[in-house]
């Protein structure tokens, strides 16, 4: 009997290949392009570009699949508190179709691929809240009262509606402070974790990868502490380098172990102008064994500060794990899309990182919800939500043009970055090539893609993005 699919149909039909890519002849590549007069946004082009040996005097963007680097985990967002509770207030339908939309990597869908959920509140939830808050006075060393109920009115839910639609999304779990109780101060707000609790705040960890497990939701990986030299916001907590290398060496690490836990400890998880924040535990081999590597941000320095952080472990990864960024495009007579995909997607990827994760999923037209005293009132969602309605921002564009193609398990392959043509490469687990491009000149660039001593010659507008897959 013949079979119901062939070849490239039961590649798409197994789901291990979006049917976008496989309806394109071998030797063709496909773009799917971004513009900022929004002429095209994240579209397929008609126009199929076909490999050929001719050249004419135009930049060349060599790629060379011989040469591999990282492997890649994912892009995504943050799914904050906030995020969830604008996604569940949603009618049933209206929000089974926009995660689809947003975690399916079929069709138009666009693939997101790695989230980041903050363990407790965050700044952008619409209150303040631990897993173990208690009456002043009181303390709680074994997490005999831990409970993840502020969370199964909005996040778990949220996140098993996801996982049904994309089982293998990596989830990064970071708390924006501890319990309050465990501070210097006994505030949500800044403070410092007190060492008499360092075991207890480690058991806290525990308590939370156990209990996302038995909801059915796997934490890939933990920071331990969102922005730990950041005491601006509510919540917050500061973590100086010296006080988390004895946390990780002395306490987290050795509480995994006990407790049987894989999931990986990221270190610092703040901006690339104190690298030294990392290098510092990562050259303690006590704290290092229990390291997988180190996060950061970008509101501060620059990226290839990453790059320095590799290039002195080599052995250890690297993670983007935040940066927002806003720019709507419904309303709007122009959308830079290009800025956010030349400095993240393009910036973290060349610089080692094996994900980018931008900030924020979700939030309503007024950017709400925050905390007050210290909640980001200028944080914008990729996706805009009021109530039924759902626009698409800068940072939704920015993130498809990789996520959809450069799937869990692609490596980042070489490919020379060109000034105004920044770019970067990807081989991915089927082995296509995935080649993400920023025009980022005054002028059309009309310019060539070599690839195995064959060229394409695409052109694109001041200000376009194009990723281009064969």
């Amino acid at each position: 009997m013949k079979p119901a699919f062939t070849g490239c149909s039961l590649i798409v039909a197994l789901g291990l290949m979006p049917s976008s890519v496989c309806a394109q002849k071998k030797g063709d590549a496909a773009l799917w392009l971004t513009t900022p007069d929004k002429s095209a946004l994240f579209e397929r082009q008609k126009t199929v570009l076909h490999f050929a040996k001719s050249a004419t005097p135009n930049p060349v963007i060599d790629v060379d699949d011989k040469q591999k680097f990282q492997p890649i985990d994912g892009f995504g967002y943050a799914l904050t508190g906030g995020s969830a509770q604008h996604m569940i207030r949603m009618d049933a339908a209206k929000r089974a179709a926009l995660i689809k939309e947003l975690f399916a990597d079929d069709g138009n869908n666009i693939g997101v691929s790695y989230l980041r959920v903050s363990i407790g509140a965050s700044d952008l939830n619409d209150h303040v809240f631990s897993y173990d808050d208690l009456p002043p006075g009181e303390t709680d060393k074994e997490m005999s009262r831990f409970s993840l109920d502020p969370d199964r009115a909005d996040v778990i839910p949220i996140l098993k509606e996801i996982l049904a639609v994309n089982p293998k999304i990596e989830i990064l779990g970071s708390p924006w402070s501890a319990p309050a109780w465990m501070k210097t101060n006994n505030n949500v707000k800044g403070g410092k974790l007190k060492p008499e609790y360092y075991d207890a705040y480690a058991r806290y960890f525990v308590k939370y990868i156990q209990g996302m497990k038995a909801e059915g939701i796997r934490i890939d990986a933990i920071t331990i502490q969102n922005e730990p030299l950041n005491e601006k916001n509510t919540p917050s907590l500061q973590m100086l380098s010296a006080d988390q290398d004895v946390f990780i060496k002395s306490h987290l690490g050795p509480a995994f172990h006990a407790a049987g836990i894989d999931t990986k400890i990221v270190l610092y998880d703040h901006n690339c102008d104190h690298p030294e924040y990392a290098t510092a535990i990562l050259d303690d081999p006590e704290a290092a064994k229990y390291v997988d590597g180190s996060g950061f941000h970008l509101y501060g320095g620059k990226i290839d500060a990453m790059s320095g952080v590799h290039n002195s472990h080599p052995g250890k990864n690297l993670y983007f794990t935040e940066q927002m960024v806003t720019g709507s495009i419904e309303g709007r007579p122009t959308a830079n899309v290009a800025a956010p995909v030349r400095r993240l997607i393009i910036g973290a990827t060349r610089n080692w990182s094996r994900n980018v994760i931008l900030w924020n999923l979700a939030a309503d037209p007024k950017n709400n919800p925050h905390t007050d005293n210290g909640g980001c009132t200028m944080c914008q969602g990729a996706i805009t939500i009021d109530g039924n309605t759902v626009s698409r921002n800068v940072a939704y564009y920015a993130i498809a043009h990789a996520a959809k193609f450069v799937r869990p398990g692609s490596v980042r392959i070489s490919s020379n970055d060109l000034d105004t043509l920044p770019n970067v490469a990807f081989q991915t687990p089927d082995k296509k090539t995935v080649l993400i491009v920023v025009n980022g000149a005054q002028a059309p660039q009309t310019f060539h893609i070599r690839y195995r001593a064959k060229l394409i010659t695409p052109t694109l507008a001041p200000g376009a993005v194009g990723t281009y897959i064969w």
